[in-house]
């Protein structure tokens, strides 16, 4: 994930947790977060639970998000170089007298009071800790989505009103696993209307406008399947799917299961039989322990799992 892949996603987590962005550049945002925001990425939890129990209007942090450290650094750097600070007027005999009382009093005394309150900065890079605790945030909040699309033009009619149907949205993974891994993305839509399985489904939507909100002169279409049912179809499209794929991987996964298997029990009986009797029971353990590890490793599986999923409603009845 390079730095544009990380800013364009930034971007979109702050514009869908409708954070309010101050300052904006191609490295950097400075945002003052919004209570959702706050909540989920700032580990506040003494300072929220008193704001819910008074009932107080909270105050959210404002961070510095660095997405391209080295552009920003750059940027920062000929803004200093460029901006030439006036000279400071040279203190007077009074003004280092008071200023020396001052210490005396009161002990260290910042030069600038009026300074504005400290920002802390996050670098945002793939593996950085607060970026993955934005990919667990948005994970955890954006597995489940209800969309509608947008019309392209709103009817001349104003009593007129236009069909929607509406569509079960399951992105899955499938993992091929042995010693080796791939993983696969596969995208269905349901029409929770008639039961239609339409594969790629993510591809049609992003060439769509959706929104949270319902549109104008719409109804939505009584629905015939349960959500249970919808879920059964996608299970049985992807079933069918997978049994059309060649699978000699998993034989030649299988084979190396076997020689591994053969070359630790080549090691571990002469150890268990020449063992005296009080090591014997935990090197039979060990080779125990080994074999499970070695099956674990080698041997081919396929699992699926869904990653998110959705309702969404689209024009037309399908």
């Amino acid at each position: 994930m390079n730095e544009k892949q990380v800013h364009k996603f930034v971007n979109r987590y702050l514009e869908a947790t409708e954070c309010s962005i101050l300052e904006k550049s191609p490295s950097h945002f400075t945002v003052k977060l919004s209570p959702f925001a706050d909540r989920e990425l700032t580990n506040r939890p003494y300072y929220w639970s008193f704001v819910d129990r008074l009932g107080t209007e909270p105050e959210t942090m404002t961070y510095l998000l660095v997405t391209d450290k080295q552009k920003y650094d750059a940027m920062e750097a000929d803004k200093a170089a460029g901006s030439k600070t006036a000279a400071a007027p040279a203190e007077t005999e009074e003004d280092q007298a008071a200023n020396a009382a001052l210490s005396r009093s009161l002990g260290f005394v910042h030069g600038s009071l009026a300074s504005n309150v400290r920002v802390p900065r996050e670098d945002l890079y793939f593996g950085s800790r607060k970026l993955e605790q934005l990919f667990d945030a948005a994970k955890s909040k954006g597995s489940f989505v209800y969309l509608f699309q947008e019309m392209d033009k709103k009817s001349p009619h104003p009593y007129s009103s236009s069909p929607y149907t509406a569509w079960l949205a399951v992105n899955m993974r499938v993992e091929f696993a042995c010693d080796r891994k791939r993983e696969e993305i596969h995208s269905f839509g349901v029409s929770l209307a008639t039961g239609l399985c339409v594969e790629q489904f993510h591809d049609r939507l992003v060439t769509m406008k959706l929104t949270p909100r319902l549109p104008s002169n719409i109804h939505i279409t009584r629905n015939g399947l349960s959500y249970n049912k919808a879920m059964s179809i996608v299970e049985a499209a992807l079933e069918r799917k997978l049994k059309s794929y060649d699978y000699g991987w998993a034989g030649e996964a299988s084979a190396r299961l076997e020689e591994e298997l053969a070359r630790i029990t080549g090691y571990y009986e002469p150890l268990i039989s020449n063992a005296l009797e009080e090591t014997k029971a935990a090197i039979e353990e060990q080779f125990v322990q080994r074999q499970a590890e070695i099956r674990w490793q080698f041997e081919p599986r396929v699992t699926a799992s869904a990653i998110n999923c959705g309702i969404i409603h689209l024009e037309g009845i399908d």
